[in-house]
């Protein structure tokens, strides 16, 4: 063998990986690394889902997940040992979210007492309508000497301490109020008989100390008749 084949056999083509073709700028052989187990590939997906304010689809997550993991797989595999638990993993269109199992939404509720302060014509309003009733607007806005607004009479109405009464046989048919169950069962009384005095009402300073036209006291007097109407308390 000449000096020339030494060199050539000492410089020529090798076999083996370093000798092949130069890999593609940019393009990782998915080769160099292993695709992680599902069980690895399922606390992927659920960490991406927890994390995320928003549904995620399949597509999005696999843009996420190491190269060659199964996104929608390791979704059917987490959604399976969902099942069951407190929170459940459900579609949202075409993507995935976690959520709190429907049949405990009741957990997350919080129920507030809201306490609401009467105004003073309210308070005055109500008591002219648990002493004199059936009694109409004018009739109450005579005895109060002032207005009533709407708004204090809509009140009453919609907690349901007050109501329609009926109708006065007088020019225009007026509408009277009075109180209502609800209003009894709220103060612990059996009857508007239960109520205090109309002097102690007036000296409490919610009542004017005026006798309403036509009328009396008849909670101050025991051997009074009741009022012409009082009977309508709790009719429809």
């Amino acid at each position: 063998m000449t000096m020339s084949d030494e060199t050539a056999s000492e410089t020529g083509p090798e076999t083996g990986p370093e000798t092949g073709a130069a890999p593609h700028p940019g393009k990782t052989d998915p080769g160099l690394f292993s695709v992680p187990p599902m069980a690895e590939q399922e606390r992927m997906v659920e960490a991406l889902l927890f994390a995320s304010a928003n549904p995620l689809s399949v597509a999005e997550l696999a843009a996420r997940l190491p190269h060659g993991c199964d996104a929608a797989q390791a979704l059917a595999h987490l959604r399976s040992r969902y099942e069951g638990r407190g929170v459940h993993l459900v579609r949202v269109g075409d993507a995935y979210a976690l959520r709190t199992a429907p049949d405990l939404g009741f957990l997350m509720q919080t129920e507030r007492v809201e306490t609401r302060k009467l105004s003073r014509a309210a308070i005055e309003t109500l008591a002219i309508v648990a002493y004199h009733q059936p009694v109409t607007r004018a009739e109450i806005e005579e005895i109060r000497g002032v207005a009533v607004s709407r708004g204090t009479i809509d009140q009453l109405l919609e907690l349901d301490w007050i109501r329609f009464g009926r109708r006065r046989m007088t020019p225009g048919r007026p509408i009277t109020f009075v109180v209502t169950q609800e209003f009894l069962d709220h103060f612990g009384l059996e009857s508007a008989r239960d109520l205090p005095g109309l002097k102690e009402l007036r000296q409490a300073g919610l009542l004017d100390s005026r006798p309403m036209p036509g009328r009396f006291d008849a909670a101050d007097d025991e051997d009074a008749p009741t009022p012409k109407g009082q009977s309508e308390l709790f009719d429809d």
